[in-house]
């Protein structure tokens, strides 16, 4: 068995706010309609957390389910738990339209921590982050790139596709740069 490496192999960077690679984190994409029998129940038996609504994320513990489109959910479990969450899943939703699939190793997250953590996601995001309620999910652009963050634990945790993760790891470590603050 090989072992597991995160994309940037827990890269770090520090300025006015600490930036760092976290990961691997277990990652599934599970498309699905709303109204599909048993989704709820289905995403609570894989992740312990309920079913979130449009914008949102639910946590419970390590795991979390994020709203991510209209039929589209990113679920968070341990790295080691995936295999499990996925046959959890298909058993739930045996006979309903849905498509699970494990995307941890094409995802790299990111951990932004500090007083000001927020500003360096302002120099990159088109996202009014003082707008950015408790438990929201924001889906946008870091730069020229796709990505998502949200806010918990006094910091922000971003994904973004793993091709690209040296790309952000620069924009971020250069967006921390004390300094550079915004205000």
């Amino acid at each position: 068995m090989s072992k597991v490496v995160s994309a940037l192999n827990g890269a770090t960077a520090g300025g006015f706010a600490s930036v760092r690679e976290i990961g691997p984190l277990g990652m599934i994409s599970l498309r699905a309609k709303p109204d599909v029998a048993g989704l709820a129940a289905a995403i609570t038996a894989a992740t312990g957390t309920a079913l979130p609504a449009q914008r949102r994320i639910e946590m419970a513990g390590g795991n979390a389910c994020a709203w991510m489109s209209p039929d589209e959910y990113l679920l968070i479990v341990p790295y080691d738990q995936v295999a499990g969450a996925l046959a959890t899943l298909a058993d739930k939703l045996a006979g309903q339209h849905h498509l699970a699939v494990d995307v941890s190793d094409a995802r790299a997250v990111f951990r932004l921590e500090g007083d000001a953590a927020d500003q360096a996601l302002m120099k990159l995001a088109p996202a009014d982050l003082a707008a950015l309620a408790p438990g929201e999910v924001r889906r946008t652009r870091l730069a020229q790139v796709a990505g998502a963050f949200w806010a918990a634990d006094g910091g922000y945790t971003l994904v973004c596709f793993r091709s690209v993760a040296g790309y952000v790891m620069g924009l971020l470590t250069h967006s921390v740069t004390s300094g550079s603050e915004l205000f």
